[in-house]
């Protein structure tokens, strides 16, 4: 059963097109809607989201590294730190706590 690369490849270019396009042509006027306004607002936070943590978690030798780190880099988040504090500190928890397993 051969099949054709170049129709996955033209079915690929059209729907990849048509996400980018249909939105400038069928929207022409300003979203007021407050629900569609915040999903809008929220969907590239929450994509970033669920592309990282599965990485945070198996970027380790140990799951549990990973998962420690994450923690604490919510934590210092929570607290104001800055983004080059909470990576050295995630850094050196996944450090410790590989040295320990």
């Amino acid at each position: 059963m051969e099949r054709n690369i170049y129709i996955y490849i033209f079915i690929m270019i059209v729907v990849t097109y048509a996400i980018r396009v249909l939105p400038l042509t069928l929207i022409r006027k300003r979203i007021n809607n407050k629900f569609v306004r915040s999903f809008l607002y929220y969907v590239p936070y929450v994509t970033l989201a669920v592309m990282t943590f599965p990485a945070i978690l198996e970027a380790t030798r140990e799951p549990i590294a990973g998962a420690l780190a994450l923690i604490t880099g919510i934590l210092l988040a929570w607290f104001g730190k800055s983004l080059f504090q909470i990576s050295i500190s995630c850094c050196i928890v996944v450090f410790i706590i590989e040295m320990l397993i």
